[in-house]
C-alpha cells in the first residue's frame, strides 16, 4: 500500500467534495471552486467527513497514481479552504518590482525591464521598503498554478553561488562559493 495514498484527507467544515461519473473531482470552499480530472483506473470515494483514494492493482502505475492523486486532492481541500502564499526577494543593486493590477514589471540587471502577465486565478503584491529587499508575495487557491507562477518568476534570474544576487524564495538558503581570492591563501 502507498504510504500517502492509504492516508485518507480528512475534509475540514465549510468545504464540498463531489465526484461526478466521469472521475472529475470538484472540491468548492469559501476561497473558490477547484476541478481536477482523476485516471480512470483510480477510484475516489468521499465518505463521512474524508475522501479516500482506491487503487485497482498492486502494478508500478498503479501505485505511482494512487499516491498522487491523494496528494492533489489534498492540496485542493487545502486551497479552498486555507489558500496558499509564496514570497520571493530580489537580491541585488537596483532589482525592483512593480505590480500594475496582473503585469509584473521587474527590473532584473538586464538592459531592459521584463513584464510578465500573471494568471488572474493569483494575487500578486510587491512591497519595497527603504533598506530592504522588494519582496514579491503571490497568493492563490491553486497550488500547482501559484508554483509555475513562482518558477517562471525565479527563472528569470536564479540566484547565483558568490554573490547570491537573484530572485529566490523568502528564507530560502543558498549554498555560496569562496572564489577565486580564497583559494590563494
Amino acid at each position: 500500500m502507498s504510504r500517502i495514498g492509504k492516508l485518507p484527507v480528512v475534509v475540514p467544515a465549510g468545504v464540498n467534495v463531489t465526484v461526478s461519473d466521469k472521475n472529475v473531482v470538484t472540491v468548492t470552499g469559501p476561497k473558490g471552486q477547484l476541478d481536477r480530472a482523476v485516471d480512470s483506473d483510480i477510484q475516489v470515494v468521499v465518505e463521512e467527513g474524508q475522501v479516500v483514494v482506491q487503487r485497482p492493482t498492486d502494478s508500478k502505475r498503479h501505485k505511482a497514481l494512487h499516491g498522487l492523486y491523494r496528494s492533489l486532492i489534498n492540496n485542493m481541500v487545502k486551497g479552498v479552504s486555507e489558500g496558499f502564499k509564496l514570497q520571493q526577494e530580489l537580491v541585488g543593486v537596483g532589482y525592483r518590482a512593480n505590480a500594475n493590477g496582473q503585469l509584473l514589471e521587474l527590473a532584473l540587471g538586464y538592459s531592459h525591464d521584463i513584464v510578465l502577465q500573471i494568471p488572474a486565478e493569483v494575487k500578486l503584491i510587491t512591497e519595497t521598503l527603504k533598506g530592504k529587499n522588494p519582496v514579491i508575495t503571490l497568493e492563490s487557491i491553486d497550488k500547482e498554478l501559484i508554483g509555475q507562477v513562482a518558477a517562471k518568476i525565479r527563472s528569470l534570474r536564479k540566484p547565483e553561488p558568490y554573490k547570491g544576487k537573484g530572485v529566490r524564495f523568502v528564507g530560502e538558503v543558498l549554498r555560496r562559493k569562496a572564489g577565486k581570492s580564497a583559494s590563494k591563501k
